[in-house]
């Protein structure tokens, strides 16, 4: 029973990370489609280099939750069931996958930090906080949202491993879970990466060109 309701949650947590809120939140609000502009990715920053705030905080916040929801439902009702650590993991990463590749929009998907850091929130608060905060400090010194994903997608499998036993309990099932979205976040960026080391990489707050 608890094997069959660990493989529901797990296609549940991709569907739901299957809906893409850049392009739901666009659309709604009467904005270009993020997949015809900047980056041309379907996340937060390419929303916000439309002009509007609003939809990018709506479409970061929306992410952020489709990832972090799965999670904290297994960690809060899950054990009755049999839902333990394997779960969240799997939950965790299926929402992940969802937004990379979403089955609704012909598996077109964004590069997935927020819906990484919704996990890592759903988790552990304090695992969430800390990869944030990173994120934070290198995007407010070098204004470059790609470099600060990558420096925080690299330091969040190290944060848990070693706020392990100390700030949360640890599992090694989740450890990996965390690791291969680091991974798959990194790869995602590699045209970032290009982009950063010839020095055409668009600043936080740049705007999508006419």
């Amino acid at each position: 029973m608890s094997t069959f309701l660990s493989l529901a949650a797990t296609v549940a947590a991709y569907l739901l990370g299957s809906l893409s809120f850049a392009v739901i939140v666009s659309r709604v609000m009467g904005l270009s489609d993020p997949r015809t502009y900047g980056s041309k990715n379907p996340g937060a920053t390419n929303v916000l280099r439309s002009g509007s705030k609003a939809a990018a905080a709506v479409t970061l916040l929306f992410d952020a939750l489709k990832g972090w929801l799965p999670v904290v439902l297994v960690r809060w009702f899950g054990v009755p069931y049999g839902l333990e650590e394997g779960t969240q993991a799997l939950v965790g990463l299926a929402a992940f996958l969802g937004h990379l590749w979403p089955v609704f929009f012909r598996f077109q998907g964004g590069k997935g930090v927020a819906t990484a850091l919704g996990v890592l929130l759903g988790v552990s608060g304090w695992l969430g906080l800390a990869t944030l905060l990173t994120w934070v400090i290198v995007a407010f010194f070098f204004r470059y949202s790609s470099l600060a994903s990558l420096v925080a997608a690299v330091f969040a499998p190290f944060f848990y491993v070693l706020g392990g036993g100390v700030a949360w309990y640890a599992d090694a099932r989740v450890g990996i879970a965390i690791a291969v979205m680091a991974g798959l976040l990194a790869w995602r960026h590699k045209a970032n990466v290009q982009r950063l080391i010839k020095g055409q990489e668009s600043r936080l707050g740049a705007k999508k060109k006419a």
